[in-house]
C-alpha cells in the first residue's frame, strides 16, 4: 500500500524572526496583530515543501480600508557571520556561512526546491478615516497543483492614528555614484533622475525626513566617482556658481517628502587634515581646483570657501530650507592630531559663516567640551558619556558597536532592530544617523560590487555584514531589505510613545537600561504594543 503523499507546511508568523531554507516550521493558521490608523504593520507566510519542486503563489485577500504588499523573502549569499559577538546575540548562527533571507522581492509566485522553506512578507496598512475595531483578512496559500491553505490575520485596528513623526530627524547617506555605476548611467544625467527619485521616495517610506547632498562630492570613504551638484567656474580670482542642478535636487526631494538637508563634509574624513575634492567644470572630466593634499585651512581654500559659503547660504534662503539645513566639517575626527586640525577648521568656519552650525559622527568627548561641534553625534556606546555631560545628542551605529549592543546587521536578530525606536525614545536621543543607504562599493574605492553576494563592502572582518547598505538595487528601483522594514517599523514605535506621551522615565519603559542592555524578545515587542495602543485608545476621541 503506497505510503499518503506529505503535504506541505504552511505557517504565519510575525515579522520579528527570520526563515532560512532549512529553518524549521510548525503549522500555524491563525495570528493577531495590533496596528493604529495609518501605520505600517508586517507578518510573514511561510511555507515549507517536502519531497518535490513546488510553486508556491500567496494571495492575501483584499480588504476595504486595508492596503496590503505581499514580497517574497529572498535569500542572499553570506560568506561568514559577523565577529565581536556572542552566539546568543546573532540570528542565524546555525545557518551562516550560507543562504541569509534579506532582500524582498515584488512577487507572490516562487518555485520552491524540495525540503525548503521559504516566506512571503506581507505588509497591512489600515486607512487613517478605517473605523476601529476587529477584521479578518483572509490568505490563501497554494502550493503545487493540489495542496491549498488557507489562513487568516486578525488585525485589531486601534482608535489612534499614527500620524507623522517629529522633533526626531533621522539621515542615512545616499550614494549617487553607486546608482550611477550600477544603472550605468551618467549622474544627473535626464535618465538617471527618475532612478533618483525612486530611491529618494524609498527613504522617505522608511522614515528618513533628512536627505544627504551631494552639493560636493562626499568625501568619506575613499576618492569616489564625482557626484558634485553645483557647477564651478573659475574667471581669474573669482569663482562662478552653477546652482540649477541643487535646485532640481533639492524639489525633488521636497516632492518626496523630505523635511531638511544635509549637505557633504567640508573637510576630509577622520579629522579634516585637508581640503576636500572640488572639480572645476563638468565633474565628469575631474579637473581640480586644487590638490588633493592642499591643507584643509589654506589660503586657497579659504578664499574659495569665503565666495561660496554666501551664495549658499543665499541659496539657502532662496528655497526656504536655511533653517533645515545640517553642515558638517569632517567625519570620526578622532586623536589629538584630528582634534587640532578641527579646531582650526571650526575657527575659520565660525569667521567664514557664523551662521552655520555644524554637527558630526564623533564620540571623542573633547570635540564637544571644548565646544567645537554643536551637535555631536556619537556611536552608541559612547552616547551615554555625552549624556551624562549635559550635551544632547544624535547617535550612530555602523559597523560597531556589536555584542550586546543594538545594530542592523545581517545577522543582528530582527527583534533587536525593532527596538530601535523604543531604545532612541527612551535614552533621549536627539536624532540618528547611519552612513550606509545604499554602498554598494569595494570598500574605499569605485569597484562596484554585487550587494546579493558581498554585503561588507568586501572587507570582512573589518566591515560587517550588512552594514554598508540596506536596499539592494532591483531592475526598477530599490529591493527594501527585512532589516530596512524592521526598522521604519520600530521610527512608528517611537512615534506612537510620543503620541500618547509616555515619559521617558515611566515603568513601562524600566527594562530598557542602555543600547546593549533592553528586552530582547518578541514577546516583550508584541506586548509593550498592545499596551502602549491600549493607552492611546483611552486617550484617542472616538
Amino acid at each position: 500500500m503506497a505510503a499518503a503523499p506529505v503535504e506541505p507546511i504552511v505557517a504565519l508568523s510575525t515579522s520579528l524572526r527570520r526563515f532560512y531554507p532549512q529553518s524549521t516550521v510548525y503549522p500555524c493558521s491563525e495570528l493577531s496583530i495590533d496596528a493604529a490608523r495609518g501605520e505600517k504593520v508586517s507578518f510573514q507566510v511561510v511555507v515549507r515543501t517536502q519531497d518535490e519542486a513546488s510553486e508556491i503563489e500567496v494571495t492575501v485577500q483584499p480588504l476595504a480600508g486595508v492596503v496590503s504588499r505581499t514580497r517574497r523573502v529572498g535569500y542572499v549569499s553570506v560568506k561568514h557571520l559577523n565577529t565581536h559577538t556572542p552566539r546568543s546575540e546573532l540570528e542565524g548562527a546555525e545557518f551562516i556561512p550560507g543562504l541569509a533571507p534579506d532582500p524582498l522581492f515584488p512577487e507572490c509566485k516562487y518555485t520552491a526546491g524540495a525540503w525548503e522553506t521559504n516566506a512571503f512578507w506581507v505588509n497591512l496598512t489600515p486607512d487613517t478615516s478605517i473605523a476601529p475595531g476587529d477584521y479578518r483578512v483572509p490568505i490563501e496559500v497554494r502550493v503545487g497543483d493540489s495542496f491549498v491553505s488557507y489562513c487568516v490575520v486578525n488585525l485589531t485596528v486601534h482608535r489612534a492614528v499614527l500620524g507623522e513623526r517629529a522633533g526626531f530627524p533621522v539621515t542615512h547617506w545616499f550614494y549617487c555614484d553607486a546608482l550611477s555605476d550600477w544603472y550605468r548611467l551618467k549622474p544627473f544625467e535626464e535618465s538617471f533622475w527618475p532612478i533618483l527619485e525612486m530611491y529618494v521616495a524609498n527613504l522617505v517610506e522608511h522614515g528618513n525626513d533628512v536627505m544627504h547632498t551631494p552639493i560636493f562630492t562626499p568625501s568619506t570613504d575613499g576618492v569616489k566617482k564625482p557626484t558634485q551638484l553645483v557647477r564651478v567656474r573659475k574667471d581669474g580670482d573669482r569663482y562662478v556658481f552653477e546652482w540649477s542642478l541643487v535646485k532640481r535636487f533639492v524639489e525633488m526631494a521636497k516632492a518626496c517628502g523630505v523635511q531638511a538637508f544635509e549637505w557633504a563634509h567640508f573637510f576630509t574624513q577622520w579629522g579634516c587634515r585637508s581640503a576636500i575634492r572640488i572639480y572645476e567644470g563638468e565633474p565628469e572630466d575631474e579637473k581640480l581646483l586644487w590638490p588633493p593634499e592642499t591643507p584643509a585651512t589654506s589660503p586657497v581654500y579659504r578664499g574659495f570657501l569665503e565666495q561660496f559659503l554666501p551664495e549658499l547660504k543665499a541659496f539657502l534662503r532662496e528655497e526656504g530650507i536655511l533653517e533645515a539645513s545640517y553642515f558638517h566639517i569632517s567625519d570620526e575626527p578622532h586623536g589629538d592630531e584630528a582634534l587640532e586640525n578641527y579646531r582650526t577648521a571650526r575657527q575659520m568656519m565660525r569667521e567664514l559663516a557664523p551662521w552655520m552650525k555644524f554637527m558630526d559622527a564623533l564620540s571623542q568627548l573633547s570635540f564637544a567640551l571644548e565646544g567645537l561641534v554643536d551637535l555631536p553625534i556619537p556611536i552608541l556606546d559612547e552616547a551615554p558619556a555625552f549624556v551624562a555631560a549635559g550635551f544632547p545628542a544624535w547617535c550612530y551605529f555602523c559597523g560597531g558597536p556589536r555584542g550586546d549592543y543594538l545594530n542592523r546587521l545581517i545577522d543582528t536578530p530582527l527583534v533587536k532592530i525593532r527596538m530601535s525606536g523604543w531604545l532612541f525614545y527612551r535614552l533621549g536621543s536627539r536624532g540618528f544617523l547611519h552612513w550606509g543607504y545604499n554602498y554598494w562599493h569595494r570598500s574605499q574605492t569605485r569597484e562596484l560590487i554585487d550587494p546579493y553576494t558581498e554585503q561588507s563592502g568586501d572587507s570582512w572582518p573589518g566591515w560587517s555584514y550588512g552594514d554598508t547598505f540596506v536596499v539592494y538595487p532591483g531592475p526598477d528601483g530599490p529591493i527594501d531589505s527585512i532589516r530596512w522594514e524592521s526598522f521604519a517599523e520600530s521610527l512608528q514605535d517611537f512615534t506612537l510613545l510620543r503620541l500618547a506621551g509616555v515619559s521617558r522615565e515611566d515603568p513601562f519603559l524600566s527594562g530598557i537600561e542602555d543600547y546593549a542592555s533592553f528586552p530582547k524578545s518578541e514577546d516583550w515587542i508584541l506586548s509593550a504594543r498592545r499596551s502602549l495602543l491600549a493607552r492611546l485608545d483611552a486617550i484617542t476621541e472616538p
